[in-house]
């Protein structure tokens, strides 16, 4: 197999052939779940105390419902030879070569190109008022969005996966962000799951697909973690790829209390989520497998001005946290924590890591971006300014390595050069956009495909 490789910069071109040079045939979990969107009620609650300080609940649920064989997952272009991208051309034409960024008070997502900066097409998440905000994006470039009034939406990154509904010929999709199809109409929206009456204060917020690995190659159908908080607990969901039916209910976890609850979520190498919460924590774990809750106080050296944001994991599955001044870095490993506060800093927001183990963090004050070196826990650079920015929001990393910084007040998103830190594109026309989470796929990809030591 031959593997051409345009615009990839030098220092990110091993961890950029990760998935390329997977050769092998896919097989993989055939999902299973409800016929639709509804709950197990067979659900056993308990919670109890480790010697270690930490809290365990754990979560049974019992899964009835019908499960899908291959042949509809190949159906709907999921699966294939691992050598062609997974069946979804990940690399450059489905999988993050596609940043996913949410116009929240337009109740929109906008599917932007990161090579060329443009928006390809823009979709309504949801009927009536929606508020959107995280994405997630699997590792076949298809994105998942989700609201606070609610709700979380799946969209094909491919026409080819896109669904015939109408009966007219052809898929009709959006185009670009002057032609949003009304909510029902746009072929390439494949599914909306509701998840609870909410709204922005409690609504949804953490969301990750799991990676999942069969035989060396993406599962086909991977599963999604989806939570929110009902002003005291936790509640999480995971959730079918293919139809958004809920496989698994976890919660309630008890909470902080604080207004917005559960914050951030990404998924590590074995399907676990990891949350965050906002402004005091806890950062958790749910075991993917017996759906235990592990929680684990995040630290408050300096009390008064903690204030957790941002969450991402690094390749080893450590979890590292963006506060007010400082980054929290939580080691797996040995559940201990490490804070690496960022000289002249105020106001930290999203975070991503990327393949060389840059941790990338956008800063409100000055606005503009951080870099901290993950291996070493060293401030690379405490304050790299962006032309035009004000209020940085959101970090991803591109399939070429590039830096994407979500702009929520600027209306735009800025690609960023990780290695000059100089500006290289802008995409404009975004309405107040809010996305920090994993909006390129770049950190699932990190986690399930590390670079090599």
């Amino acid at each position: 197999m031959s593997v051409m490789l345009r615009g990839l910069k030098p220092s990110r071109l091993v961890g950029s052939l990760s998935l390329a040079l997977l050769t092998t045939a896919c097989g993989g979990r055939a999902g299973g779940g409800d016929d639709g969107p509804g709950i197990d009620d067979g659900i056993d609650d308990g919670i109890a105390s480790n010697s270690d300080g930490t809290t365990t609940t754990t979560t049974t649920t019992t899964d009835t419902g019908p499960k899908f064989d291959m042949d509809e997952h190949d159906a709907m272009g999921m699966a294939g030879d691992c050598g062609d991208g997974g069946g979804g051309g990940m690399m450059g034409g489905g999988m993050y070569s596609y940043i996913w960024i949410s116009n929240s008070p337009e109740g929109t997502v906008s599917k932007i190109n990161t090579k060329t900066t443009i928006e390809e097409a823009r979709y309504a998440v949801g009927p009536g008022l929606t508020d959107p905000s995280r994405t997630s994006v699997n590792l076949f470039g298809d994105a998942v969005v989700v609201d606070r009034n609610g709700g979380i939406t799946k969209i094909a990154v491919l026409e080819d996966r896109c669904v015939e509904s109408n009966g007219q010929p052809g898929i009709q999709t959006s185009t670009g962000p002057n032609n949003v199809l009304p909510w029902g109409q746009d072929e390439c929206v494949l599914w909306r799951t509701e998840l609870a009456v909410l709204d922005y204060t409690i609504g949804a917020r953490p969301v990750a697909w799991e990676g999942g690995l069969a035989d060396g190659c993406p599962d086909p159908n991977p599963r999604v973690w989806v939570g929110w908080y009902d002003g005291a607990n936790g509640h999480f969901r995971r959730l079918d790829g293919s139809t958004g039916a809920v496989l698994d209910v976890v919660g309630p976890v008890p909470w902080s209390g604080l207004s917005f609850g559960p914050y951030g979520g990404a998924t590590d190498k074995d399907g676990n989520f990891w949350v965050s919460g906002w402004q005091a924590g806890p950062l958790i774990r749910i075991n993917a497998n017996d759906l235990s809750v592990q929680t684990f106080p995040i630290p408050a050296t300096i009390t008064a001005q903690q204030w957790n944001y941002g969450m991402a994991l690094d390749k080893n599955g450590d979890a590292w946290i963006a506060s007010a001044y400082s980054v929290y870095h939580f080691h797996a490993n040995n559940s201990t924590w490490s804070e690496l506060p960022i000289p002249g800093a105020f106001s930290l927001r999203g975070l991503m890591v990327d393949k060389d183990g840059t941790a990338w963090i956008a800063t409100n004050d000055p606005p503009g971006l951080a870099a901290v070196d993950t291996e070493t826990e060293t401030v690379l650079a405490p304050s790299i300014a962006i032309p035009g920015s004000v209020q940085p929001v959101g970090v991803s990393i591109d399939v070429d390595g590039y830096v994407w910084v979500v702009d929520q007040s600027a209306d735009a998103a800025f690609k960023i050069d990780g290695d000059t830190y100089q500006l290289a594109g802008t995409t404009t026309g975004l309405n107040q956009p809010y996305t920090y989470s994993d909006m390129t796929g770049a950190g699932l990809d990190l986690v399930t495909f590390p670079p090599p030591e």
